[in-house]
């Protein structure tokens, strides 16, 4: 419980359906600087906001201390991969590492039969087992974020929102419930990122961080100076500093061991091949079994992505060559890649982006 109306309407959800409840929110950073922030979830405020539910609806309420694990599993992640010039999703590691593993353990070791959340994604048994499928709500869809969630961990969890056609419907049943978090305002920054500037929180946890360095062209011509690679991603165009170059440049590529910002123009960011990591399959055939010419899928590249189509071409050490049909700009290392099914809502998994090229 997030102290949001989402996972307090899973709750009330689940006490009505007469489930034997119990509420977990999980501290992930200081208290005392938690109490003054807003707009963020497991945070002072929202960690109130979850004990008043509870008392609401009738079931007992627990906050456990994940400070240490959060910092070492996500917010160090986090510094580490853009220090490297990479573009990271620390909600994906949140849900891998923090909720799906440790939190589920803990559960299961309290002997929950399962785990809910307020994630927009659904979830059904199929002939292999259970599938994860996207949100009945494509603006609300958090398929994206779950790509790592494992089959095991799929057995032991559930998503009652996922089948809401809008988050309408979300707020109309905490009214309903008469849940004191109904008009609550959904979190938009990362939770320990205040107001969106990673480059002070990156700094802070990496002092000396935000180096100086050159901006150059495609040749390696210097078109400017920048106050440190962490303040750049893959695709920016705005806040180069570097007028007067008579077209319009993007951020190509981030150097980040010689501190360079490499800029070009917009087809220079064309993909087609994209190298991946860490690939987490939820098919049902093994992933290495692709049949000649690879697996066919659709796959996003960035969360706000619609689905495109791909070949998928497995290679030993949990990686894969991603073929994309149609180039697609903006694809950073560090994001990404998630699979779908080539038609209908199931997700397949996805990876790590490590490289790309335009060929």
């Amino acid at each position: 419980m997030s102290g949001g109306v989402d996972s307090s309407v899973v709750a009330a959800m689940l006490a009505e359906a007469g489930y034997d409840v119990v509420g977990v929110t999980l501290q992930l950073y200081d208290h005392g600087a938690a109490v003054a922030r807003k707009g963020a979830c497991c945070a002072g405020r929202d960690i109130h906001d979850a004990r008043r539910v509870a008392e609401r609806v009738g079931f007992p309420h627990y906050v456990l201390d994940y400070e240490d694990r959060f910092r070492e599993s996500v917010v160090e992640d986090f510094a580490d991969a853009y220090l490297a010039g990479a573009t990271p999703v620390p909600c994906i590691r949140c849900n891998e590492r923090v909720k799906f593993r440790d939190l589920l353990e803990t559960a299961l070791e309290l002997d929950a039969d399962c785990l809910a959340t307020g994630h927009y994604v659904r979830r059904s048994v199929g002939p292999a087992g259970p599938e994860l499928h996207v949100g009945a709500d494509p603006a609300r869809d958090q398929s994206y974020f779950l790509f790592a969630t494992t089959r095991a961990q799929l057995a032991q969890l559930r998503f009652p929102l996922g089948h809401l056609a809008s988050k309408a419907e979300t707020r109309a049943l905490a009214a309903r419930y008469g849940l004191p978090v109904a008009e609550k305002p959904d979190s938009q920054d990362i939770c320990f990122v205040p107001n969106g500037n990673y480059a002070s929180v990156i700094e802070k946890l990496r002092p000396g961080a935000a180096e100086a360095g050159e901006i150059v062209d495609l040749k390696g011509r210097v078109l400017g100076r920048h106050e440190g690679v962490i303040r750049y991603t893959v695709g920016q165009r705005r806040g180069l500093g570097i007028g007067g170059t008579g077209e319009p440049l993007y951020v190509v590529r981030l150097d980040a061991a010689a501190r360079r910002v490499v800029v070009g123009p917009r087809e220079a960011l064309a993909v087609r091949i994209v190298a991946l990591e860490g690939v987490n399959w939820l098919g049902d055939c093994a992933f290495g079994e692709a049949p000649a010419g690879g697996w066919e899928a659709r796959v996003r590249v960035r969360s706000t992505r619609a689905p495109v189509p791909v070949r998928l071409h497995p290679e030993a050490g949990a990686r894969a060559r991603v073929e994309l049909l149609g180039a697609e700009e903006g694809v950073a290392p560090g994001q990404a890649c998630v699979f779908y099914a080539p038609e209908g809502s199931r997700v397949l998994g996805g990876g790590w982006i490590a490289a790309r090229s335009s060929a």
